[in-house]
């Protein structure tokens, strides 16, 4: 059954404070080349922190110099004791994007509204990889789906995938109904396993309002995107792996061979991470963060997805204090118009989306 009314409005709040949450856990260690799982939980071991119960500790002794350990520049902002509101970061600005296209233009948005809305509100500079591209093609004059082929290395890159919470949000319960939107933001700037991955990311958002476990919710997910695709794949192949009693630690490193080459921002294996810490945090917020970007990759996309499904499954009221108190209920955000806002208005806002018309 969907959630209404007070549990709804807990469970969409959940989820937007565990996407800022999982993001800012991850962010100081997003640069997949660099920070391995295997560096991550070496810098983890020195601080004492393992295991991870809270944001990342700050470097020993106040610095990030070290070559082994340098954290990236906006570090000061996202350590634990030193959060004051969440930092800048274009996985929730998108999240925030996705809100005022549904405001302005309704469920029946087009992809080109959504192009069109990212020239108005979002800073070039603030765009990264395929939506960089995409956003150039359309300054250029070109339309969908040309924004998304032309001159675009990145077509099946994490980008569309984490601009899909918001589908997932407003639609609890209708995971199709979520994939479907989510599809219709991702063409304009992705094709193939990075358009799967948007489609996949919002009905597993979706499917967590309703979904007993977090395991169908995966199951259910994976109904919404084609089974032959290799992200389905990979997804399954984790989701066996998992049924094996194999180690967290062993099903990575797995996976990671399976999908080697491919790049830290790729789809494929940010989704075996992901779907990895869904499974083994087994439906515990802070487990599933925690083990998610220690899993390495782009830890700040993959903590945010799997935050916002965490959140979602348990409600705001349940997630932990220490990863929602830091946060002051405030949000930095590049997107014109939404520097400084609520996190509280945000859900409202979402909220009252839901179960609007096509």
């Amino acid at each position: 059954m969907t959630p209404v009314g007070t549990e709804l409005a807990d469970r969409i709040l959940g989820g937007w404070l565990g996407r800022i949450a999982g993001n800012m856990l991850g962010k100081p260690v997003e640069q997949g080349d660099h920070w391995t799982r295997d560096r991550i939980d070496r810098y983890l071991r020195q601080a004492a922190a393992l295991p991870l119960i809270d944001y990342l500790p700050e470097p020993a002794g106040g610095s990030a110099e070290n070559d082994e350990f340098e954290l990236r520049p906006e570090w000061r902002q996202c350590v634990r004791g030193r959060i004051h509101g969440s930092c800048r970061d274009d996985d929730v600005d998108y999240a925030i994007l996705g809100l005022d296209l549904l405001e302005t233009h309704g469920f029946s948005f087009s992809t080109e509204q959504v192009g069109d809305l990212w020239l108005l509100r979002l800073p070039y500079l603030q765009t990264f990889t395929a939506e960089r591209a995409a956003y150039r093609n359309l300054a250029n004059g070109l339309k969908p789906p040309l924004t998304a082929t032309y001159e675009n290395p990145y077509q099946e890159w994490i980008g569309a995938l984490i601009r899909a919470d918001v589908y997932g949000w407003t639609c609890p319960g209708l995971p199709r109904r979520a994939a479907a939107l989510a599809r219709r933001d991702a063409v304009l700037s992705h094709t193939g396993n990075g358009v799967y991955g948007a489609m996949w990311a919002a009905a597993l958002i979706s499917a967590a309002f309703t979904a007993p476990t977090v395991r169908h919710a995966l199951d259910t997910a994976l109904t919404v995107i084609p089974a032959s695709s290799r992200l389905a794949r990979t997804v399954r192949r984790v989701l066996t792996l998992h049924e094996t009693r194999m180690t967290w630690e062993d099903t990575l490193s797995t996976v990671a061979e399976e999908t080697a080459g491919l790049g830290w921002i790729h789809t494929i294996p940010n989704a075996a991470v992901l779907t990895a810490g869904l499974l083994y945090g087994d439906g515990d917020f802070t487990r599933t963060i925690t083990l998610t970007v220690r899993g390495g990759l782009d830890t700040d996309s993959n903590g945010a997805t799997a935050g916002s499904v965490a959140g979602v499954l348990c409600g705001a009221a349940a997630v932990p204090s220490q990863w929602k108190d830091p946060l002051e209920d405030t949000v930095r955000s590049a997107v014109f118009g939404f520097d400084g806002v609520r996190i509280s208005e945000l859900a409202s806002r979402t909220v009252a989306l839901v179960g609007a018309e096509a």
